[in-house]
């Protein structure tokens, strides 16, 4: 794809990846970048749209409360939400991120240190040291989230009404793309058509995988909204 696009000529496009290989010469940092980006924004995105609609089922009226505030701040005619509209949906964020929270796309992951370091706990990790975090242990840690970490409860992500994130700092690098690309698909199906799940009691299992992977896929049953 780099290769192709350097080639064709990138300097006048305008597009993400041109934008890339304008200020970035390191071929293979630059081939990491757009690996990043194209892992986050396409298998995680299918995982996180499958729980957060089975999610969604268990609690229709955080449904219904999407449904009113995308039409308080997009109005009733327009087709497609912008960036900035999409950051000024509160209950959209916060059900998204709540979702994520209990069953992110890529459930553990591994890092190597590239120096000594310290953690905050006073923990030494030697250099070339894997450490290995489990996130979907993490979203249900009783002494971070409290005595509720199993229950699916967006409104613990604002305060006084507006999305406030646990860690915005923690960041990954395809992050935005793929939170863009998944709200903006949830969206256009409140928006647009009733969903119920098939079988409400059916408790999602993950098959192993780099994502997370509902076994057996999630039945549901997709009828359109009348104007």
């Amino acid at each position: 794809m780099i290769n192709q696009r350097r080639k064709a000529g990138f300097s006048e496009n305008n597009d993400l990846l041109s934008r890339f290989m304008t200020y970035i010469t390191d071929e293979k940092y630059l081939r990491d970048i757009v690996i990043s980006f194209l892992l986050a924004g396409r298998d995680t995105v299918a995982s996180g749209l499958t729980s957060f609609f089975w999610l969604l089922s268990q609690r229709p009226e955080v449904e219904s409360a999407i449904r009113a505030e995308t039409e308080k701040v997009m109005g009733s005619n327009q087709d497609l939400p912008s960036f900035q509209e999409m950051r000024e949906m509160h209950c959209l964020n916060a059900a998204v991120h709540e979702s994520l929270r209990l069953y992110p796309p890529v459930q553990f992951d591994s890092k190597f240190s590239q120096d000594d370091d310290v953690l905050p706990d006073g923990t030494f990790v030697p250099k070339g040291t894997r450490a290995t975090y489990h996130q979907y242990a993490m979203g249900r840690m009783e002494q971070i989230w409290g005595p509720d970490c199993l229950e699916f409860k967006p409104e613990r992500w604002l305060k006084n009404g507006v999305f406030v994130p646990a860690n915005p700092f923690k960041i990954c690098l395809g992050k935005e793309m793929a939170l863009v690309e998944m709200k903006a698909v949830a969206l256009a199906i409140i928006r647009g058509f009733n969903t119920r799940v098939v079988d409400p009691n059916q408790v999602p299992r993950f098959s192993p995988g780099l994502t997370a992977t509902v076994r057996g896929g999630l039945p549901v049953v997709i009828q359109e909204r009348e104007a």
